[in-house]
């Protein structure tokens, strides 16, 4: 306890200047410990990255690509379809990329969005054979 480094301890007969002494060895192990905890942490999240980044499946665009955008914040509901509401906006067209996998992108009728969609909330669109027969 740190009353004891001043004092002394009770429970042993031990002056204050040898116990002060050995507290302060143990300082030194304790810098070895940290160091060590460190590089453990270290190596486990590289560990736990790495199984993540396997299981991820990048998403990449290009330009003219057609996409649906998810509907944020998930989980809204439209109150006229209540749980039947869509989860998915569109299709789109990517019309510009920027860094960070981030899209621009327009309506089929050219009106152009002012913010990019970063490509996590995007999947691509596969047009139906049904429409425009």
């Amino acid at each position: 306890m740190p009353w004891e480094v001043n004092i002394g301890s009770r429970r042993n007969d031990l002056l204050a200047d040898d116990y002060t002494s050995l507290m302060n060895i143990n300082t030194n192990d304790l810098t070895e410990l940290q160091l060590w905890a460190f590089k453990k942490i270290r190596d486990n999240k590289a560990r736990v990255a790495k199984a993540y980044n396997r299981k991820v499946k990048p998403k990449n665009f290009k330009i003219g690509d057609l996409v649906w955008e998810l509907v944020l914040p998930v989980g809204t509901k439209d109150p006229a379809f209540g749980k039947w509401s869509p989860n998915w906006h569109g299709p789109y067209r990517i019309v510009e990329t920027a860094p960070g996998n981030s899209y621009r992108m327009e309506t089929l009728e050219g009106v152009r969005f002012f913010r990019n969609v970063n490509g996590k909330y995007l999947k691509k669109y596969y047009p139906s054979m049904w429409i425009g027969s």
